[in-house]
């Protein structure tokens, strides 16, 4: 497993905070105000990450781009040249599916989005998405899979060696841009989108978003969603990842 996914879980929520809870268990003797200090900060970041409220509030600030309404999407073909879709991970080994990978929950919804989109449009599609830790099918082909099987349509591209949204956008520019198409809808999560969007722009492509699984869509919840939930976890660590990967990319990749 890279080093950098190992240094990444313990550094990032909720990693980190279990850690400082753990730290504070091991100064409560010789440091105990110090250990009250890593308690509260490890305790306290779960408990904020565990509340709807809280999660849809830092989605709002992350989910900026407008939404692509339905009634765009016939005319997209005099504005854009491809759909590009943004790999999500994928599930390996499922058993339901025959032992088989398929695209994670996140990527599945990608695609049930983008196959409206082509329907709609006439546009071509391509997928984007490489290796999941270094190992086939990649991301890209199992979208490819996924979307011949289950809504009838072929992807014409596959890129299938980025890692990283960066290189989304790169190898995407690589595969893509030889071949006329500059303009592209690109398909991924409203608060992956800003992201994704100044990559691609950075990679010479002209953007039509098309954002979609809005975290910021409040719906009906106990106490207005003060009370913690466990799944609010996982999301608000995704926020927390973007939020710092749009500050950091400028930074490592900005152009002038």
């Amino acid at each position: 497993m890279p080093i950098r996914y190992i240094l990444k879980q313990l550094l990032m929520p909720p990693g980190v905070l279990l850690l400082a809870i753990l730290l504070a268990w091991w100064l409560r003797r010789r440091f105990p105000r110090l250990a009250t200090l890593c308690f509260l900060f490890g305790f306290g970041g779960l408990w904020l990450m565990s509340l709807p409220a809280v999660m849809q509030w830092g989605a709002s600030l992350l989910e900026r781009e407008p939404v692509l309404a339905e009634a765009q999407w016939p005319g997209l073909a005099q504005r854009a040249d491809a759909i590009v879709i943004l790999g999500a991970g994928r599930e390996q080994n499922d058993p339901g599916w025959g032992g088989t990978d398929q695209p994670g929950l996140m990527a599945l919804e990608r695609l049930r989005y983008a196959a409206r989109l082509a329907r709609a449009s006439g546009l071509p599609l391509a997928a984007s998405g490489g290796l999941h830790y270094g190992q086939p099918p990649s991301e890209a082909a199992l979208m490819a899979d996924s979307m011949a099987r289950d809504y009838g349509l072929n992807i014409r591209w596959l890129e299938e060696d980025s890692r990283t949204t960066w290189e989304n956008a790169l190898f995407s520019a690589q595969l893509l841009q030889p071949q006329g198409v500059r303009r592209v809808v690109l398909v991924t999560q409203a608060w992956h989108m800003p992201r994704a969007r100044w990559c691609f722009e950075q990679a010479g492509f002209e953007v039509i978003t098309a954002p979609m699984g809005y975290l910021s869509a409040g719906y009906a919840r106990p106490m207005g969603g003060w009370l913690p939930e466990s799944r609010v976890i996982s999301q608000s660590s995704q926020l927390l990842n973007e939020a710092i990967g749009l500050f950091a990319y400028p930074l490592a990749h900005g152009r002038d």
